[in-house]
Order: structure tokens, then C-alpha cells, then sequence
């Protein structure tokens, strides 16, 4: 389900909503992405702080998972950290996906402005439009995913060969990754209908527990909390993705602006940066509570709160960061591109890192590189 929510600005970054609720409907999506999906919306309205901070736009619609790799969205606007840089003057409008070709959809269809997302809907979306749609303006996290599988059926990574594993969406940046380590086990997989040597299923992240428990699924490549949701009903890591990756390190997730926005706003966009540079300093300086208001969140949209035995093993592999890990994302398109579900692309100006590295210097943190990927 996706949930839409207006947040209007407070003063206090430990201040509570304050909200009433409205329905109201958002516009159709246009396709695009590796693969897409339907989304439901509600809308809650909140009161303002009344900051006299006046930014160019009264509004601003931002797009996240419901996932504790997308820790800086969630933690940022429990805690305010977005609405006190905003000021009054402008409202946040949330939407909620479950994977990010879906959200790839909606910033083309101006339903969002900006989004936390995985690296490969952000390179789809960029190639989709000829590099004319987006830009990626930040990192916000590295980690945070696992192949969990069923112990009884799987016990080594060649026992993987022949059985069902779920994915979140086809050509979201954990279905890429499975893809591509499937491609380098030598073993061969239609990317688009997921069968071959492994099934590949394309599963929602809300009902992939359910599909494990009924033996729909023999496993999952899936970020948190889905991996350890999975763990506690009794499944078991066979591989943590971030062991494939140098110092392991990769991005998991980026922060992407509609261009549009971009020139039109850059005085919000930046606003939304120090909100973000600000959220991950915090949630370093204070994991435990940074946890605790994720896990309120997430109830917050789910409806209930993750319990002990899923948020604490899968908070502690997710790792919050304002560099995007530029070369990394050359290295997953590499993977769409071996997974059959992407061309070779020209990823040069896929990235704007110059108001995120206005951002950390006037922080005196230091700045961060686009891998000659900028422009």
C-alpha cells in the first residue's frame, strides 16, 4: 500500500505531529522503470510551526519505502529534521512505495519532486529519459540486504540453483543484484519472467513473509526489515550482499530530484539536503533512539511496530551516509546491463552533487565525489 502524507514544518526537531486526516487521490503514472506497480493513496494534513523561514515552493512532495534503508527519510521526518530546514512556508507531501521502479513512475508523473531510492530505478529512470528526468543529489545509505532461504531446502549458496527466491519488484535494485549473482553462478534466468535455473519471484515486501511461510517462496534476496523478518520465521542468511562489495561497502540508497525541480527550487532542495545531512548525523550520534522512531514509522504505516528479534539484527547491517558511493552505482548498472534488463548506458550527468557539497562544507564535513558521473 502507499501512503500519501502532508507535513507541514515545526520548530522543534523532537516535536510530534500534530495531524487530521484527508483523502485525496494521486495522478496516474506514466510507465517507465524496469517494471511498475499500482499504488493506493491517503493524505493527512498537519499543523504548521510557524517558522518565518519563506522558501520558492509552498510544497514539497517527497517518496520513500517503508524500509529501514530508507532510515533517513523515516527518521528525518519523525524527527522534524526536513520541516525545521523548510520553514512554514512550505509543506511536506509524503508518498510511500514498496519498490523503486514505481517511484521512478511518479517523479516522472510530477507526483513526487524528490525520492530515497536504489540505484537501479534511478539508472532506468536517467537512460528511460535520455538523462533528462532526474538527477541523483545525495547518498543516504549503504547495506541492509541479504539472500535469506529456507535451511531445510537450502543449506549451501549451489543449493540455490532449481528453487523458488522472491524479490521486491522486477528491476528494483535487489532483483538486479540477484540477477547478476545468478549470471555469475553460470547459471541462466529469463530476466523478465524469472524462470530458468532459479525462479525468480517478484513479491511484495508486505506479503513476502506470508509467501515464505506457505512455501510459496524456498527464499529472498530483500532488504531490511524484510530479511529479518523472514529470519524469525525460521529462515537463515546464506549471503550478505554487502560481503560481495570492496570495504563493503555499496549504495543502497540515493536521494533524486525531478530536474525540473531542480532549477525551478534549489533553494528547497538544499533545504531537504540539510535535513538529510542533519537526520544522518543524528541517527550516528543516537542509533538507539534513531531505532526506536524508525520502528514508530514504520507502525505508523504498517500498523504495527517491527518486534526486537527483526529491528535490532536488521539495524545494525544498514549503515547511513551522506556520499553516494558514485563508483558503485557504475558497478550495478554493469549488473542491469549482465542481467539482460538494461543496455549499456552513458551514465555521465547523472549526478548534481553540488548542493550536497555546498551542504557538508558549510557542516565542515568533507565533500564527496561523483566519479566523473556529475554535470
Amino acid at each position: 500500500m502507499t501512503a500519501d502524507r502532508i507535513t507541514a514544518p515545526r520548530t522543534s526537531a523532537r516535536r510530534r505531529l500534530i495531524a487530521g486526516a484527508a483523502l485525496l487521490p494521486l495522478l496516474a503514472l506514466a510507465a517507465c522503470g524496469y517494471g511498475s506497480e499500482k499504488k493506493d493513496d491517503t493524505t493527512s494534513a498537519a499543523a504548521s510551526s510557524g517558522t518565518s523561514k519563506k522558501l520558492s515552493a509552498s510544497t514539497v512532495k517527497i517518496g520513500y519505502f517503508a524500509n529501514l534503508t530508507h532510515a533517513t527519510a523515516l527518521v528525518g521526518l519523525k524527527e522534524g529534521f526536513f520541516a525545521d530546514e523548510l520553514g512554514s512556508g512550505t509543506t511536506i507531501k509524503e508518498s510511500v512505495f514498496n519498490a523503486g521502479p514505481a517511484e521512478i513512475e511518479a517523479l516522472n508523473a510530477g507526483s513526487i519532486d524528490i525520492g530515497w531510492i536504489g540505484p537501479s530505478p534511478a539508472i532506468n529512470g536517467w537512460t528511460k529519459s535520455g538523462g533528462k528526468s532526474l538527477k541523483i543529489i545525495s547518498g543516504s545509505a549503504s547495506g541492509g540486504v541479504k539472500l535469506v532461504v529456507d535451511p531445510d531446502k537450502i543449506k549451501t549458496l549451489k543449493d540455490v540453483k532449481g528453487k523458488k527466491i522472491a524479490t521486491p519488484q522486477l528491476g528494483n535494485t535487489q532483483d538486479v543484484a540477484f540477477l547478476n549473482w545468478i549470471a555469475e553462478q553460470g547459471w541462466k534466468v529469463d530476466p523478465t519472467s524469472g524462470k530458468g535455473d532459479v525462479s525468480v519471484v517478484r513479491t511484495d515486501n508486505k506479503v513476502t513473509p506470508d509467501a515464505y511461510k506457505t512455501g510459496s517462496i524456498d527464499g529472498a534476496w530483500v532488504p531490511e526489515p524484510t530479511a529479518s523478518k523472514l529470519v524469525a520465521e525460521g529462515a537463515k542468511v546464506l549471503l550478505d550482499e554487502s560481503d560481495l562489495w570492496p570495504d563493503k561497502k555499496f549504495v543502497i540508497t540515493n536521494v533524486i530530484v525531478s530536474q525540473a525541480f531542480l532549477k525551478e527550487h534549489p533553494d528547497v532542495v538544499e533545504a531537504v539536503l540539510r535535513g538529510s545531512v542533519k537526520t544522518n548525523a543524528w541517527i550516528n550520534a543516537h542509533p538507539e533512539e534513531a531505532k526506536a522512531d524508525a520502528n514508530a514509522q514504520l507502525e505508523r504505516l504498517s500498523g504495527k511496530p517491527l518486534p526486537a528479534d527483526v529491528i535490532d539484527p536488521a539495524w545494525k547491517s544498514i549503515q547511513v551516509i551522506d556520499d553516494p558511493l558514485a563508483s558503485t552505482l557504475r558497478t550495478e548498472a554493469d549488473h542491469a546491463v549482465t542481467a539482460g534488463l538494461l543496455e549499456k548506458p552513458d551514465l555521465e550527468g547523472i549526478y548534481d552533487l553540488t548542493l550536497l557539497n555546498k551542504v557538508l562544507k558549510a557542516d565542515g564535513k568533507p565533500t564527496v565525489d561523483d566519479a566523473g558521473l556529475g554535470g
